[in-house]
């Protein structure tokens, strides 16, 4: 019998599947409800409710850590557990927050919020002043990135009448006065751009319509965005406007307070943070200027004033090494910090400017090995004492929430995360795995010391986006498998952020196939240390991760038991034509050219397909809501594999963004029957059912 295979990299547009990309489409919606009814059947029983309701509870505990940012004299979180799923905008005071149990001051009720007005509310995101009361409360419905905006006033603790209101779409804003705000955003007629996101900065007053907001800037339609921030830093408010030409290359505009543009003359290859008279920026490739030539990955540092009078004398803060990059730099209280990973060791480096010269010193008291995330309280720098928060944590260590204050010795720790499962037996080690062009593949390895041969093993990975992947404490992961006596492994890909630009660089276009190369040595490298077998290494990846697991099963069957692929990118024939696909083409290529779909085909494993192949079984779940990477690619990846007669399992909510859903019992649904399906499909008996 003739298997249909469609569609083919001989044929790749002849997709007999294309329906499934109707999101709200009654025969698409009929096929998810079959699907989901059979994968909750096969394995979501009494096991999958006992793990569900073990998990949603520990993400539901009254003392895990409030993560807090400070805007004026109060620190504030957003809280989510059992009696508030949706969740608790709330706040309290920094003296009151280093109790062990703070009073919090509820601001708003989302849950609440969500009954009264009958929505599927869910807080996204927040844009305050430092000057005022009253902020943009973004509420999206269900986790998806679009948003629609509503005035808020703290003081009063309700929407403002007549307050700025704007209809859902994706964007942002910041407040330029008390009633003006700077809009980017992708609502209204020409707006948007093909990538789906804002392509136009909007001045709008309060009281007029936003089809009358003057249009301040605009960019092209194949420009990925444009978006602005407010900068209260300098001797007169200032704002920043970055024109994204894609997701490395930006163009950033100078608007002084009186409206006036300068676009400042640096490559687009950069991040930029400035504060006060001063700027930093970090380059992604080489950059010759006055007759100086930078390395990528340097940051330098220069006077703003002196840089836009035609001054190039740059002071280098950071130089890279082969494997030490740069993660981020961000400024606080006119410093800048530089968090750096050093051969996967965490360094926080400090640089001070002055008239005379730049100071370096190093964040002290920090740990050197684990994760050590840094970042600065204040939600506004203008704000800042140069307060920071740092989280520290690792495989088998809780987070602890540091405080580093300014002129304070030794970081102070706020709060520690509960110990939620029991890591008796078990140590974290770093390994390293060789590549099929012979390049270092780092991995992280947690489980019992002593190797079996047979270990069930959960391997995940990113490798896309200049994204570094660190071994961050996970509660789910360590109740519902270390405990267990399993093995977890993370590894970095090529395509990650950890070494840098040219780590990215040899993982993404056509070396993403590299990355995927790496994943399968790593798997490889587990069964020549003795640590599994193939048929007991369980993989999951999720995004851009999708791509990964996907081709893991098209490319690499006979190295893994099973493959659990989440809210993934898998169609790359028509990945530019869904949602906000094209912002991705600096990453993987353009399919609409041929000479990059030629290195693209290689890894659309939805076109790779073979029949009559020793595939394992598959698991791909993603949720309706998700307006960032279609859910199509799951619904038809996992349609195909079922026509050719392979084991593919598929699982979509309704709600969760891009993500695992949109409360706490929801996250730990999806992420439990992920977990039942990989450890039934690779003969584990854990124990517990």
């Amino acid at each position: 019998m003739t298997v249909d295979d469609r569609p083919t990299l001989s044929a790749p547009d002849d997709d007999p599947w294309l329906w499934l990309e109707e999101i709200e489409g009654r025969q698409a919606l009929d096929f998810i409800e079959r699907q989901n009814s059979l994968t909750l059947q096969a394995f979501g029983g009494a096991a999958f409710a006992r793990d569900r309701d073990i998990l949603a509870a520990i993400y539901d505990r009254p003392d895990n850590i409030p993560y807090v940012g400070r805007r004026g004299d109060h620190l504030y979180n957003l809280w989510k557990d059992a009696s508030n799923p949706r969740g608790l905008w709330r706040r309290t005071t920094l003296d009151e927050f280093r109790k062990t149990a703070p009073a919090w001051e509820t601001v708003l009720d989302i849950d609440q919020l969500a009954a009264s007005e009958g929505e599927d509310w869910l807080l996204n995101w927040i844009s305050s002043s430092p000057a005022h009361q009253r902020v943009i409360l973004s509420l999206s419905r269900g986790g998806s990135d679009a948003v629609t905006l509503r005035e808020f006033d703290i003081g009063t603790k309700s929407f403002v009448a007549d307050g700025f209101v704007l209809s859902e779409a994706k964007g942002s804003v910041d407040w330029l006065d008390a009633d003006t705000l700077m809009l980017s955003s992708a609502y209204g007629a020409d707006m948007a751009t093909t990538s789906g996101y804002a392509r136009t900065i909007r001045l709008w007053r309060r009281g007029q319509p936003v089809e009358q907001a003057q249009v301040i800037f605009e960019t092209t339609a194949d420009r990925m965005r444009v978006y602005c921030g407010v900068d209260d830093t300098g001797s007169a408010p200032r704002a920043w406007i970055v024109d994204q030409v894609d997701f490395f290359n930006f163009a950033i505009w100078l608007r002084d307070s009186v409206g006036a543009l300068t676009k400042l003359d640096l490559p687009t290859g950069i991040w930029m943070q400035a504060h006060g008279d001063w700027f930093a920026v970090k380059l992604r490739q080489p950059w010759t200027v006055a007759g100086r030539t930078f390395a990528a990955d340097s940051v330098l540092g220069i006077s703003l004033s002196a840089f836009l009078a035609g001054h190039r004398d740059f002071t280098v803060l950071f130089e890279p090494g082969p494997r030490r990059a740069l993660q981020g730099l961000f400024w606080t209280a006119g410093k800048l910090v530089l968090p750096i990973l050093d051969e996967l060791r965490p360094v926080h480096e400090v640089c001070t400017p002055s008239p005379t010269g730049w100071a370096r010193t190093t964040l002290r008291g920090l740990p050197a090995i684990g994760v050590v995330d840094v970042w600065r309280l204040d939600h506004h720098e203008s704000q800042s004492n140069g307060d920071l928060l740092a989280n520290v944590q690792d495989p088998l260590t809780p987070p602890s929430l540091l405080l580093i204050e300014r002129g304070v010795a030794s970081p102070a720790v706020l709060k520690q995360a509960p110990r939620t499962f029991t890591a008796d037996g078990l140590v974290v080690t770093q390994h390293e795995a060789i590549s099929v062009d012979g390049e270092r593949i780092p991995y992280v390895q947690t489980g019992p010391a002593a190797e079996t041969g047979d270990a069930p093993v959960y391997m995940s990975a990113y490798g896309g986006f200049g994204a570094s992947v660190k071994p961050y404490h996970n509660a789910s992961l360590g109740k519902l498998w270390l405990e267990r006596g399993g093995t977890t492994v993370q590894a970095n890909l090529r395509g990650g952020g950890e070494f840098g630009t040219r780590w990215h660089d040899a993982g993404r276009l056509a070396g993403k196939k590299l990355s995927h190369d790496d994943f399968a040595a790593v798997a490889a490298d587990l069964v020549r240390r003795g640590v599994t077998s193939a048929k007991r290494i369980a993989a999951q990846g999720g995004s851009n991760g999708g791509i990964l697991i996907t081709n893991m099963l098209v490319r690499y069957p006979e190295r893994f038991g099973a493959l659990f692929c989440t809210i993934p990118l898998i169609d790359m024939r028509r990945y530019t034509k869904l949602l906000a696909g094209a912002s991705w083409i600096a990453e993987y290529g353009d399919p609409d050219k041929v000479e990059e779909w030629e290195w693209l085909k290689t890894y659309s494993a939805y076109h790779n397909v073979k029949a009559g192949q020793a595939y394992p079984p598959i698991l791909i779940a993603t949720t309706r809501r998700d307006d960032r990477v279609h859910p199509g690619h799951a619904r038809k990846m996992a349609a195909k594999l079922q026509a050719m007669g392979y084991e593919a399992w598929f699982y979509e909510p309704a709600a969760g963004g891009h993500g695992y859903g949109k409360d706490n019992k929801e996250r730990a649904s999806f992420e439990v029957l992920g977990f039942r399906f990989l450890k039934e499909k690779i003969g584990w008996r854990d124990g517990e059912g």
